[in-house]
């Protein structure tokens, strides 16, 4: 069982950075690949990055690459979402999610944080 939650939400204006925290409880943290969605109000939660169990590898939504980067620190079992250059379509709130393989479909990962709220305005 692992636990999630994530801080570091709020509200931005266009062009900022935003950086987007991810807390794991227990001790298998190093053995899952963390990812992070987003869902804004009336649309489908969407694939956002992804980040491999040792943190080597990398994967980015064609919408936030070059712009967003995922990284994670296993001994304080931590993912992160680094979030520059927002945009107003950026709006929405963002996710993280525990799996076991690397995928960019939601149901391929077992744990989910409760989300925080990211707001950017135009």
């Amino acid at each position: 069982q692992v636990q999630l939650v994530e801080s570091g939400g709020g509200l931005v204006q266009a062009g900022g950075s935003l950086r987007l925290s991810c807390a794991a409880s227990g001790r298998t943290f190093g053995s899952y690949t963390m990812g992070w969605f987003r869902q804004a109000p009336g649309k489908e939660r969407e694939f956002v990055a992804h980040i491999s169990k040792s943190g080597g590898s990398t994967y980015y939504a064609d919408s936030v690459k070059g712009r967003f980067t995922i990284s994670r620190d296993n001994a304080k079992n931590t993912v992160y979402l680094q979030m520059n250059s927002l945009k107003s379509e950026d709006t929405a709130v963002y996710y993280c999610a525990a799996g076991r393989i690397p995928l960019t479909a939601a149901t391929a990962y077992d744990y989910w944080g409760q989300g925080t709220q990211v707001t950017v305005s135009s």
